[in-house]
């Protein structure tokens, strides 16, 4: 099965859970419990939609650009003013 398929499939049965779910809702009332899980069947309803929308985006992603980085040493003025990570100020000692 494709992935079309999946979907369509996933979306005629969430279609038959909110139609179950509003015949539930007539026949009980309108109590919180009913309300949750038509809210909870509302929620997969969106979420359906969203991964069916996903889906029909691009196949692949494009790449970043690849972002050459020197081997070079740095300049150690760069770092005068600042700590070494996890050991502490250089004129000081650790604990």
């Amino acid at each position: 099965m494709s992935v079309h398929d999946d979907l369509t499939s996933v979306q005629r049965a969430v279609d038959d859970l909110l139609r179950s779910v509003g015949r539930l809702e007539q026949q009980l009332g309108g109590g919180l419990e009913v309300r949750r899980v038509r809210t909870d069947a509302d929620h997969l309803r969106e979420s359906v939609a969203l991964l069916r929308a996903a889906s029909e985006g691009p196949a692949t992603a494009p790449r970043p650009s690849l972002v050459t980085i020197s081997d070079a040493p740095y300049d150690i003025s760069l770092w005068t003013d600042s700590d070494d990570e996890g050991l502490g100020a250089r004129d000081r000692h650790a604990p």
